[in-house]
């Protein structure tokens, strides 16, 4: 038998729970090997938010550079992603949720725009003016910290 210590680091799987900085560092690890911010964060959560990874991994690939053209930050958009799977109760119920999604996505945003400045993944990078302001493993870490704060507390 499980004693309470360990069972309380189980997930409805059975799998341990990882505590934010064990998030962050497998979303750091993922995306040294090769997946796209996007990717990294969101399959960095998918046993947390029951998803397999391999399609979670092909659903998010577009979202790598700022949706392949510099715009929304990918690991932001992993995050908005991981929201819709918070919010959403499914095409059983189209647009039920949406309301709710829209108001945590926009929440997300605000404060990742907060501590960055921007959610624009050239202006992050730097493009316009070679400043760089946040690297991609920061933006993969502060949307794992958003993560946590907001769709799973």
């Amino acid at each position: 038998m499980r004693s309470c210590a360990i069972s309380s680091r189980l997930n409805i799987n059975g799998q341990e729970r990882l505590n934010v900085t064990e998030r962050e560092e497998r979303a750091q690890r993922l995306h040294d090997s090769g997946y796209n911010c996007a990717q990294a964060v969101v399959c960095a959560y998918c046993d947390r938010f029951g998803l397999d990874e391999n399609t979670a991994f092909k659903m998010a690939e577009g979202f790598g550079l700022g949706m392949g053209l510099m715009e929304v930050c990918g690991a932001l958009t992993g995050a908005f992603m991981l929201a819709g799977c918070k919010q959403s109760k499914g095409c059983s119920h189209p647009g039920e949720t949406k309301a709710q999604t829209y108001k945590l996505t926009k929440a997300l945003a605000a404060a990742f725009e907060e501590k960055n400045g921007t959610y624009l993944c050239r202006t992050l990078k730097g493009v316009p003016d070679g400043t760089v302001r946040r690297s991609c493993p920061g933006c993969i870490s502060d949307a794992c910290q958003l993560i946590e704060e907001y769709l799973l507390k």
